[in-house]
Formats: C-alpha cells, sequence, structure tokens
C-alpha cells in the first residue's frame, strides 16, 4: 500500500527520543485543603503551565479498574471488523463517529491513526444522563450496550476531575478558587478514541501531526507503548507512559480564558513498527454559547488583552474548516475576528480529505 508522507519539518526524527521531564501534580493534597500542600501543588502547576502547559495528575481519585475496563473495550472496539467499525462513520460535517486515515491516498500529512469521537454535554437537563450510552445504541447495537454505558460512566468521572482541575487552575492564577468551576459546569465536551496501528515506516509517518488543541483542558491516559512528544525550545521530548498517571495539557480556548498566561503547546503522535498504540482523551469544553473572555483579574497595564472575545461554537467552528493550521489555531482565529472578515482563512473544498 503506498501512503502519504508528512513534510520534512514534521517528521519524526530517527534519533532517540528526549524525555520531557513533567511535574506530578497530587490531586489528594490539593483537595486537602492543607496550605502547604495547597501552595507547593500550584506553584508546581503555574511553572509547568506558564511554560508548556504540561503536567500529570496523581491521585486523582479515578477507580483502575474503570480505566482498565476502557482500554479493554477500546482494544475490542478498533479489533472489530472495518464493516462493523463503520456503521459509526463520521458523518459529513461532523466531529462524531469512526475515522480512519489509513486510506491509502497519495497526500502529505497523511495522519497513521483510527479515531472514535463522541459527544459529551454536562447541564442541567436530566435527560442526557444516558446521552452516551444512548450514542452507541445508535450507532454499534445492543451488543454494545454495555460498552456505551462504561464510556458514560468514565465521561463523568473525567467530568468532575476537569472540574477539579479547573479549581486547581483558578488557585494557580490567583484567583477566587470557584471561578472556571462554575465557567465549566455547564460543558460541551468530546470524548475521543484513539489507535495506532503498527506502521511499517514510522519515521515517514505520524500518527496525529502537530498541533495545539483548540478546546480548553485535555484529560488523556495512554497505554504502555508512548508516543506522545510535545515541541519544547525547538526539540520534541517524550511523555513517558504511566499508568497510574493522566496527562493534562493547557487548550487554546483556555490559554485565552488565562490572557495567554497559560500556554497551549505544539504537540503530536509517534508511531512504531512493532507495536500498536492507543489512547483515552476527554476534551473539556465551556458551553458553545459562553463567551470567551479571561477573569478581571488577569487583565491590567501590564497584561492586556490578547485575544478578542468569542464562542467555543465559533471557535470549533472555525477549526473545523481551517484545520491546515492547526498550530497556530487561535492566532489565525483572533486575527479574522479582528479582521471581522469571514473570507479569511479560507480552505478550498478540494483541501479537505484529510479534515479532523
Amino acid at each position: 500500500m503506498t501512503i502519504g508522507v508528512n513534510s520534512d519539518d514534521e517528521k519524526p526524527s530517527n534519533d532517540l527520543p528526549q524525555l520531557l521531564d513533567l511535574p506530578l501534580i497530587d490531586m489528594k493534597e490539593f483537595l486537602s485543603q492543607d496550605s502547604t500542600s495547597v501552595f507547593n501543588v500550584t506553584r508546581l502547576v503555574d511553572e509547568a503551565c506558564r511554560k508548556h502547559g504540561f503536567f500529570l495528575v496523581v491521585n486523582h481519585g479515578i477507580d483502575p479498574d474503570l480505566i482498565r475496563e476502557v482500554h479493554e473495550g477500546t482494544d475490542l472496539f478498533f479489533g472489530m471488523s472495518m464493516s462493523e467499525k463503520l456503521r459509526t462513520k463520521r458523518e459529513p460535517d461532523t466531529m462524531f463517529g469512526y475515522d480512519t486515515s489509513l486510506k491509502g491516498q497519495l497526500a502529505s500529512n497523511l495522519r497513521w491513526l483510527e479515531t472514535l469521537t463522541f459527544p459529551f454535554i454536562s447541564n442541567e437537563n436530566k435527560s442526557s444522563d444516558m446521552q452516551v450510552e444512548d450514542y452507541f445504541l445508535r450507532t454499534t447495537g445492543e451488543e454494545y450496550r454495555h460498552f456505551g454505558a462504561l464510556m458514560q460512566k468514565y465521561c463523568e468521572a473525567m467530568n468532575a476531575l476537569s472540574l477539579d482541575i479547573m479549581e486547581l487552575l483558578s488557585v494557580s492564577l490567583g484567583i477566587n478558587k470557584n471561578y472556571f468551576r462554575e465557567f465549566f459546569k455547564e460543558n460541551d465536551s468530546i470524548m475521543r478514541l484513539n489507535y495506532y496501528p503498527p506502521c511499517q515506516n514510522p519515521h515517514q509517518k505520524l500518527g496525529i501531526a502537530p498541533h495545539c488543541d483548540p478546546n480548553s483542558l485535555t484529560i488523556l491516559h495512554q497505554d504502555d507503548t508512548g508516543g506522545l512528544q510535545v515541541l519544547i525550545d525547538e526539540k520534541w521530548l517524550t511523555i513517558q507512559p504511566n499508568r497510574d498517571a493522566f496527562v493534562i495539557n493547557i487548550g487554546d480556548t483556555f490559554m485565552a480564558l488565562s490572557n495567554g498566561i497559560y500556554k497551549s503547546c505544539v504537540h503530536r503522535a509517534a508511531v512504531n513498527s512493532t507495536t500498536s498504540r492507543k489512547s483515552v482523551t476527554f476534551f473539556l469544553n465551556p458551553n458553545k454559547e459562553r463567551i470567551i473572555v479571561p477573569p478581571s483579574d488577569l487583565v491590567n497595564m501590564e497584561n492586556p488583552r490578547l485575544y478578542p472575545d468569542f464562542t467555543w461554537s465559533k471557535f470549533l467552528d472555525f477549526t473545523q474548516k481551517n484545520y491546515r493550521i492547526h498550530m497556530k489555531m487561535l492566532d489565525a482565529f483572533s486575527n479574522l475576528l479582528g479582521e471581522n472578515s469571514v473570507d479569511a482563512f479560507k480552505v478550498e473544498d478540494e483541501n479537505k480529505e484529510d479534515a479532523n
């Protein structure tokens, strides 16, 4: 099978990857309310988020059996025949459903992965309590009811953890501890399962090309294979797998909410020739129509507003139409708003084959 390759500046290196030293953030210590523990934890978070926006969370309270079952269910889903997986095929103009880049097209930046993406909405409407389970019933059928219920439970756990982390970020930024917890109490979030098969040409391909996450917060659990890499000081550094920890990173939307104080950093996923890799990822986003504006405490003469007001729905729509500028998405979007032109950064139809 002939496959496309990444451009030269994005290709993985043949060199052994250097490890990125990330702080282990103990959520139990932070939630203990002990002043010394809280100070130590928030200092580490603040330092990491000002530099690159990545840190690890341990003692997070998520049942290890739940994490294990989600990984096992992910293996089962991606192990199904292609015809079965295509029952959940991503529909045009949406981001939800099954998608694969293992198609053999002659295209640059062709990714080497399969994904399953579905929504999770947290609001006061109790009718949405079984939304994830219902999604799997509609798309995969009765035989996947158990997996749908499992993913519902996992998304609820991720939602609760994300609100705790938002409290942590509020304290780290020196604002009211409940500010971001309340901001994200109602949210339109996204869950994605990623599967990276072994690749015959791992130095010619990437699982996911370099990008910044457009969302607010990413909570990722990776298996033992490894492959997540972050660009820091023009060097690609690898985040070593840790089954007891979640990888947390700041997305573009939260960078705007923090008025640029906390960073959204470029990262990618590498593949290898011998072992498959998988990760399960929860993307926290605000309510789609919530205005993204930083708290007044983070705006002053020394730190003026960096980004215009926007809603998550408009930014999300922009990211889906302009994916090829994914490393500078927030800057491009801000420029678009500043120019007040809906035609800026328009993508030609023929370039949409590898979107999302």
